[in-house]
């Protein structure tokens, strides 16, 4: 039999047996579907994940600082990171965005004159992006507010209510050390961290209008993923030497955080890929099961055909065919599946993976389905191709 012929008679038997088939075929298909949906989508999953860990812990944010005494030393003299330091260190491979801050304690005043102490931070514009904090009320500021210097702030929710009473304080003014600064955003509360007690102005303004504000001693890095935190935090100390002295120098990770999240998302991950996997082995019991069913009900079949001059091999070919269609009729519908959700999961995350990794993982798919097609019916097809003709032409 040609093979063509081969394959439009074993696509026939398998569309002919579609309700019997339907349970294999749906198996395969989610198979399929989840391998290219985990696989392709995975790691903007996990990128996604990283970026949103600000609130379970900062675990993929490692913080740099020089610890100084600055009540011994100027500010002047105080250690803090020069600029070829910090653009070194935002290039390290597994970094993902860096931002330099300042601290000092000030007093302000509201519009009723009250009178109010607390830390304020000099941030650049990447700080936002770097500790993915986000605004409860208003905006936050950003290259343009810091290139121009202006006088705006930004104030931690637990501050904003502690100096006017309310946390809807968008277009307030604010007075520190005597300028007015108007207040565009309010951050969302983040747990008992300190940061909802601190009003936040751009590194500039607090340069040009704060004096002696405190020097640039403290660096956040954020890792792409868990994954580098270690290795970012390893490296640190040996690229601010390659541009600085490091005298002073601490490097803080989250590690219990980082070790519960990453146990998290390793048993969370075993289980997805286990599932898949899990599937299209059922999948594959399922063509072993149907084919053996099938002989058993085509044993005559068998028999007239190898009393016409069918060979061994032909009948093995016919029932390994039908194995094989039936595992790559699942799979073509489990590759159309999966590019549908990997299209609804890009549009959830507003990202999108490179064309190539969806299709090495399409061929993937079918050399999956290609082996569960052989190895499930492999034995079904030897078993019919070893048929005795006579007790097969006389089965009832």
């Amino acid at each position: 039999m040609r093979f063509d012929d081969l394959l439009r008679v074993s696509f026939r038997q398998v569309l002919r047996q579609h309700l019997r088939n339907l349970w294999v075929v749906l198996a395969i298909t989610l198979g399929t579907g989840g391998f290219i949906v985990v696989i392709t989508m995975g790691q903007d999953v996990k990128e996604m994940i990283n970026q949103d860990l600000e609130i379970l812990g900062r675990v993929t944010v490692v913080k740099a600082t020089f610890e100084g005494d600055l009540e011994k030393h100027s500010v002047s003299t105080h250690r803090s990171f020069k600029w070829s330091t910090f653009t070194a260190l935002q290039r390290m491979p597994g970094v993902n965005g860096a931002s330099l801050i300042a601290f000092k304690y000030l007093t302000a005043f509201s519009k009723n004159l009250n009178r109010h102490s607390f830390h304020v931070m000099g941030l650049d514009e990447f700080y936002w992006d770097v500790t993915g904090l986000k605004p409860l009320k208003g905006m936050l500021f950003g290259h343009e507010e810091v290139a121009g210097r202006k006088l705006v702030c930004v104030l931690g929710a637990d501050l904003a209510k502690k100096i006017f009473g309310h946390e809807n304080v968008t277009g307030s003014l604010l007075e520190i050390e005597n300028d007015l600064y108007q207040v565009i955003g309010v951050l969302e509360r983040l747990g008992t961290s300190d940061v909802n007690h601190r009003a936040f102005i751009p590194i500039t303004t607090a340069r040009d209008r704060i004096k002696e504000f405190g020097p640039s001693d403290k660096l956040y890095l954020r890792c792409h993923s868990w994954d580098d935190v270690e290795r970012v935090a390893s490296a640190i100390p040996g690229v601010v030497r390659a541009h600085q002295s490091d005298e002073g120098l601490r490097v803080w990770v989250s590690r219990g955080p980082l070790k519960r999240v990453k146990k998290m998302a390793w048993w969370i991950e075993t289980f997805v890929n286990l599932a898949v996997f899990a599937t299209l082995i059922l999948g594959g019991f399922g063509i072993w099961n149907i084919m053996m069913n099938s002989i058993r009900s085509r044993t005559q079949e068998i028999g007239l055909k190898k009393a016409m001059g069918a060979k061994d091999r032909d009948i093995m070919a016919q029932f390994l065919a039908e194995a094989l269609c039936l595992s790559l009729t699942g799979a073509l519908v489990g590759i159309a599946v999966g590019r549908a959700a990997v299209e609804f999961v890009c549009f959830l995350l507003g990202s999108r993976p490179s064309e190539d990794l969806f299709m090495f993982c399409i061929g993937m798919g079918l050399v999956f389905a290609v082996l569960l097609g052989i190895g499930a019916g492999i034995s079904p097809s030897l078993r019919a191709s070893r048929m005795e003709v006579v007790s097969a032409v006389r089965y009832e």
